[in-house]
């Protein structure tokens, strides 16, 4: 039986993973830890086999306000989890860390996909994720493996972002531009099952999940409107103004642009963890 503590409650991903994993509760037994409340730090660790962290401030924000909460939440605080998960002789710690560190979405009219190695964090948000991202990844030893999880978009039934606000808006709008931008996303339950099986190999290194299809604007529209039975009217009218309008509009580039990782990147030859194809997970979302 593996044992897992989550490192953070009442987070879309933690439940998500804590239900997902109780589906074997034969083979895992599985704690959420508050780290909100400061006694954490009191919490034995040294029971657990693997610590997962999910615990953060998840909404981008420009406030100047918000910055030092960012790295002291999003940086110091996953640090510190994870030195503790090292000086306890937990096995595993695996992080959530961002497709964000990577910087904003490109223009429709760019077509490459990300360049791992080239970090371009935008906000407080992305540059506190990136520090903890390498700063942990820096504590890794032969005892003491870490599995940092570049996670692009991810959503499902329930979940907060721009996912929920695009479905909304498609039940609303009959006129779909029929532009295909290109983004990299992944259904939570397909990120449950990687985690699962993350655990069950003892993973390491750098990952970057997704679905093993590309989702764009108006696929996800469209789809939401034919399983509600909604009238749809496809145009391609407003396409070249959509395209010119992600070069200078930053809402428009979030809609409409491209920001994808290669699925090279995202392949494991030996176990499949999309179990929900993106069709099918867009009729779960509703």
């Amino acid at each position: 039986m593996k044992r897992v503590l989550i490192t953070g409650a009442n987070s879309y991903v933690g439940t998500s993973v804590e239900k997902w994993l109780m589906k074997e509760s034969k083979n895992y037994h599985v704690e959420t830890l508050d780290m909100q409340n400061p006694s954490w730090v009191n919490f034995d660790f040294t029971k657990f086999d693997v610590v997962f962290h999910v615990a953060g401030i998840a909404h981008v924000s420009k406030k100047k306000s918000m910055e030092d909460l960012y790295y002291k939440v999003n940086r110091d605080l996953a640090i510190q989890t994870a030195r503790k998960a090292k000086e306890s002789g937990v096995r595993q710690f695996i992080f959530m860390s961002s497709m964000i560190i990577y910087g904003n979405d490109k223009p429709s009219g760019y077509r490459q996909h990300i360049d791992l190695s080239n970090y371009n964090p935008t906000s407080a948000y992305g540059k506190s994720k990136l520090e903890a991202d390498l700063s942990i990844q820096e504590l890794m030893n032969e005892k003491f493996i870490v599995l940092v999880i570049r996670a692009p978009i991810i959503y499902g039934p329930g979940c907060k972002g721009n996912f929920p606000k695009l479905q909304n808006f498609a039940k609303k709008t009959i006129l779909i531009p029929t532009l295909k931008n290109r983004k990299s996303m992944i259904y939570i339950d397909n990120l449950s099952e990687f985690i699962k099986q993350a655990i069950n190999r003892s993973l390491y290194g750098v990952c970057y999940p997704q679905n093993s299809e590309y989702m764009s604007t108006s696929k996800i529209m469209i789809l939401t409107r034919e399983y509600l039975s909604m009238k749809i009217v496809k145009t391609r009218v407003f396409n070249p103004l959509i395209i010119f309008l992600t070069y200078i509009s930053k809402y428009i580039k979030k809609m409409y642009g491209n920001k994808s990782y290669n699925q090279n990147n995202s392949f494991y030859s030996d176990f499949d963890y999309n179990i929900v194809t993106s069709s099918d997970s867009i009729k779960k979302s509703i």
